[in-house]
């Protein structure tokens, strides 16, 4: 199955709609209850999430009838269902909010996901953000660019390539175990500067439009990553694990470091993560 312009137009429409209909009417309104823990303090779900997570579930099932859909939510429950999609014909990865820490805590930056699997190769990603209302998309070797339903398209491109010490980058530490977590935070001085939003919808959005120069992340959960790997990748950016292979869609460990060029990534691997 190939993806076209007017299918990756109408995935976020139905993740737009999602957004408008079940996540901007609770942001800042969440009532008693609606905010939970799920593994541990960190890591929350609220009734927004679930609810725009089963509405992009029925309207991605209705558009692409037969497609597996592999939710965080719905995982959570069942984790089975996260081995559905590497045989899957078409299968859709949904982050329904990614920065939920910070929607619940009432704060702008949260973005809602999705990336489209054909059997087992990622062919379309999506990251909107439901307050600029505008959608950042990838087509496998059409490239990305962000997508406004008034104002039109504006194609995305990767920083160029600087050195280390002139370069900025999100790293998320926080999942990285000892002794890396101690090494790598020690070491983020020899960079320009560093940025840390809570949410990898934004970073993502950020290193894809040159706006950053590089991500690092050590969890790879695949509706965190997937969708925004192949908008970093067709905006001309160089991606790899923490040992050099490739990130594939069944991974969620060994880490990912995401880079204007292959140079440029093993300069970051040098300067945070070698020992």
């Amino acid at each position: 199955m190939r993806f076209d312009h007017r299918m990756a137009t109408d995935v976020a429409t139905l993740l737009r709609d999602a957004t408008q209909a079940e996540i901007l009417p609770r942001f800042r309104r969440l009532a008693a209850g609606a905010i939970r823990t799920k593994s541990g303090p960190t890591d929350l779900v609220t009734d927004a999430d679930e609810a725009a997570e089963r509405q992009i579930t029925r309207d991605l099932q209705a558009r692409f009838p037969g497609c597996v859909v592999v939710g965080e939510e719905a995982t959570a429950a069942d984790p089975a269902l996260l081995d559905r999609l590497a045989g899957a014909e078409l299968a859709f990865v949904v982050d329904p909010v990614d920065g939920t820490a910070n929607f619940a805590a009432g704060v702008p930056l949260f973005g809602c996901m999705a990336a489209a699997v054909v059997r087992g190769e990622v062919v379309a990603a999506w990251i909107h953000d439901p307050l600029g209302g505008d959608t950042a998309i990838a087509i496998r070797g059409e490239g990305a660019w962000i997508e406004h339903p008034e104002f039109g398209r504006t194609d995305l491109r990767v920083a160029g390539a600087v050195p280390v010490e002139q370069m900025t980058g999100a790293v998320s530490w926080t999942w990285m175990k000892e002794p890396l977590r101690s090494q790598v935070t020690s070491r983020l001085p020899r960079l320009a500067s560093g940025v840390q939003f809570r949410c990898a919808a934004h970073e993502y959005r950020l290193v894809a439009s040159g706006g950053a120069h590089f991500v690092i992340y050590n969890k790879l959960m695949p509706w965190d990553h997937l969708p925004g790997w192949l908008l970093h990748q067709e905006a001309g950016g160089y991606s790899a694990r923490f040992d050099g292979s490739a990130y594939q869609p069944g991974h969620t460990a060994g880490g990912l470091i995401a880079a204007p060029d292959r140079d440029s990534w093993t300069a970051i691997k040098a300067a945070l993560l070698d020992p």
